[in-house]
């Protein structure tokens, strides 16, 4: 394979699509605050319950499972976030055992992680 060494100078064009963007972005966040009503309505303090008024608080608790189930796919999210990297490297025939062997490692980690989860109970809704 034939690779160029990169300098900052290749990197310039990208830089200026980023500046752009956040100024884009920041100019229209500023115009919104600067040009949009503003207006104080009861309603916008009150909880959506499809245009219908609500009878009574429609604040309640939530069990934890749900925070639960929420932290437990982030984890799981952010595995396959590694995996990624990973399976974009394994095709470099000088890093492919040593990403080969850590991955394997990582996801025995993970295996063993949801064994745990599952045999504690942590998916069980009941």
């Amino acid at each position: 394979m034939n690779e160029v060494a990169n300098t900052p100078q290749d990197f310039l064009p990208l830089l200026v699509i980023v500046v752009v963007a956040l100024a884009v972005a920041g100019i229209v966040i500023v115009l919104s605050v600067i040009l949009g009503p503003r207006r104080e309505l009861e309603a916008k303090s009150e909880a959506y319950e499809s245009g219908i008024r609500p009878f009574a608080d429609t604040r309640r608790r939530f069990p934890v499972q749900y925070y639960l189930i929420a932290v437990l796919f982030i984890i799981f999210d952010i595995e396959v976030v590694f995996l990624y990297p990973w399976a974009t490297t394994l095709h470099n025939d000088a890093l492919k055992k040593v990403s080969l062997a850590a991955m394997g490692v990582f996801m025995a980690v993970v295996v063993i992680g949801f064994v745990y989860e599952w045999r504690k109970g942590a998916l069980d809704w009941d």
